[in-house]
């Protein structure tokens, strides 16, 4: 037993604010494969996916909401800043297919130290997305 306060579980779901509902849902659904769900009545737009285990969830810029992409303060978008990452079969199959679908890549497909492979590419809303297959 941990001294915790508290003891999480797993990651239940990962919030984007996205500008365009639809461009983001065919990047989700139509380029990673997710399967959209069901989402509650909220009183402003967005999208649910899952991804596994885990929640994506999408909520539309409002006035009352945080902004759209990629954080301003962060000048450098890279692998190695903000982003939120998805295991895949082949990360290598992945980049080939991404590239081939003129889908620009972050960071092609790289071996890291541990063995697994992981390729970098963005949302239409500039979330780093990382794909990545086990050593």
């Amino acid at each position: 037993m941990s001294d915790s306060i508290v003891q999480v579980r797993q990651i239940d779901h990962v919030t984007f604010v996205v500008r365009d509902v639809e461009a983001s849902r065919r990047f989700y659904v139509g380029v990673l494969g997710m399967n959209e769900v069901g989402r509650p009545a909220f009183s402003f737009g967005g999208a649910w996916f899952q991804a596994g285990a885990t929640l994506i969830h999408l909520i539309e810029e409002h006035d009352r909401s945080g902004p759209a992409g990629y954080p301003v303060e962060v000048l450098v978008r890279s692998s190695r800043n903000h982003h939120v990452a998805f295991a895949v079969e082949d990360a290598h199959e992945a980049a080939r297919q991404l590239k081939a679908q003129g889908f620009p890549l972050l960071d092609d497909a790289k071996l890291r130290p541990d063995g697994a492979v992981q390729v970098f590419v963005v949302d239409p809303d500039n979330h780093v997305i990382e794909l990545c297959s086990g050593p």
